[in-house]
């Protein structure tokens, strides 16, 4: 039997130094090199020293021979915490000092194509035109977002932008095509708003929007999405941007293709305490709420506290994940904790740092999800069947929040509000109340996100498609 053929194209796949950028992009760079093309995937240095020590790179490199890494630094020093307020810094930084670094790469690795996150969209164009490299951005957010963030301009042709303040928050957003009166002014990206000091428009809105329109440039784009989930902002986008690959959802699609029965990396960041499976064990079916804000939300302790007492007066199990750097320096010192806090998490609460979260969200025991509704969040609890309920942060969440709550109507949208008692209002109606009218629906959206990463589905052709498209364009 002779060994397959490698691929004479060279792939260099360049994420934003995020966990969730760097885990969907690295598994579409397992589900090329399944494909025996050469991967190699470029991460900052600090990125690459987390995922050294928690994911498990040296099986990841055993099992896919044509994949590595390469490392460039992002220019921050390494006690930067690279996460809430200051979460862009290092992407900035990239963008600054990156150039000659990226450039070196393309050119002496002998790249055939580069696959960069679209939030790098005019450094990678530049750097790839220069030395005559086809790129095809990455983007990590959803469809209907990147619509969002594309038809902004018009927003302000049609006097829908700019947001004025509170009060406009609750306006109706009218004129995006494929998504009329679907989002109002508060379920915009985060960067749409006005800066809550300056009463100006958020420093990175003219910056996601600009990238958005850059890529127009690019060869091709990927989108970690599927159609039947967001056909109507698809549809307009195609309109846009005729070599549109929808391949998504990636995690499902990289098992699909390559069930882990062989174990793989994890992908992650942090240190996943594995305590969490067990404790899930010994709790009945769809009895537990799990509460994650992902790897860069920030809050402060009086948020951290309404969300405790809201979980613990709803009287739900729950898991909760409470990163080392997640709580904001506050005034005062008061460390401690209301007895009747300890007592309700000890009776039906674990917090951990971090967990692995496809595995959390396919327990049986879990019936809800907690979360700032991150694009891979989002899509894990689709593909899990598992219903939600939304408390967005910052950029693309907004959108996707209303996405949950008014189009799939899978879960609860909780935006702008931190109060216990919404809390615990809230976690009882995914839980007990309309349980089952959310469950339904969910069930029917995993379903179909299933059905289009198998053989024969629409993402599953849309990879193959990918693939040789990729092979085309590198042999130009």
């Amino acid at each position: 039997m002779k060994p397959p053929q490698t691929s004479s194209a060279h792939v260099l796949i360049f994420p934003c130094p995020a966990q969730g950028h760097v885990n969907s992009m690295l598994n579409l760079a397992q589900l090329l090199a399944l494909r025996h093309l050469h991967v190699t995937f470029l991460n900052t240095e600090h990125t690459h020293n987390r995922l050294t020590r928690f994911a498990d790179i040296e099986s990841l490199l055993a099992r896919y021979p044509t994949l590595r890494f390469k490392t460039i630094p992002d220019g921050l020093p390494e006690e930067h915490p690279r996460s809430g307020e200051r979460a862009a810094e290092p992407l900035l930084s990239l963008k600054v000092h990156g150039k000659p670094l990226l450039r070196d790469i393309l050119v002496k690795e002998k790249v055939t194509c580069l696959v960069a996150d679209g939030l790098f969209a005019k450094l990678a164009n530049d750097m790839a035109e220069e030395v005559g490299v086809a790129t095809i951005h990455f983007r990590t957010i959803g469809a209907s977002c990147f619509w969002t963030y594309f038809w902004a301009p018009y927003l302000f042709q049609s006097n829908e932008l700019p947001v004025t303040g509170e009060e406009d928050m609750d306006r109706v957003i009218t004129s995006i095509p494929g998504m009329e009166n679907l989002l109002r002014c508060r379920d915009l990206p985060s960067f749409f708003r006005p800066n809550r000091d300056t009463g100006k428009p958020h420093v990175h809105f003219e910056t996601v929007v600009s990238e958005t329109q850059q890529s127009l440039r690019a060869s091709a784009v990927i989108l970690n999405t599927f159609d039947d989930l967001e056909a109507p902002a698809l549809s307009h986008i195609r309109r846009h941007f005729p070599t549109i690959f929808t391949v998504g959802p990636l995690h499902q699609h990289r098992e699909s293709r390559a069930p882990t029965s062989i174990t793989t990396s994890n992908n992650s960041m942090w240190e996943e305490d594995m305590s969490c499976m067990e404790w899930l064990d010994s709790h009945p079916f769809r009895s537990v709420i799990y509460v994650s804000f992902g790897s860069l939300t920030t809050m402060t302790k009086e948020s951290l506290m309404e969300f405790w007492y809201g979980l613990v007066n709803s009287k739900m199990r729950f898991l909760w994940v409470v990163r080392s750097d997640m709580i904001t320096a506050g005034e005062g010192k008061d460390e401690s904790v209301p007895a009747e806090l300890v007592e309700g998490t000890k009776e039906r609460g674990l917090m951990v740092g971090w967990v692995p979260q496809v595995e959390v969200l396919a327990h049986k025991s879990v019936g809800a999800f907690m979360t700032h509704c991150g694009w891979n969040s989002t899509i894990e609890s689709v593909v899990a069947g598992v219903p939600m309920v939304c408390w967005p942060y910052f950029a693309d969440q907004q959108v996707n929040s209303r996405l949950v709550s008014d189009s799939w109507k899978v879960g609860l949208d909780m935006k702008d509000v931190c109060d216990r008692n919404v809390v615990e209002n809230m976690v009882n109606d995914v839980m007990v109340n309309r349980k089952e009218e959310f469950l339904q629906s969910a069930e029917k959206l995993a379903i179909l996100a299933r059905k289009n990463v198998s053989e024969g589905g629409p993402s599953y052709d849309n990879l193959d498609r990918l693939i040789e498209f990729i092979e085309l364009i590198s042999q130009k």
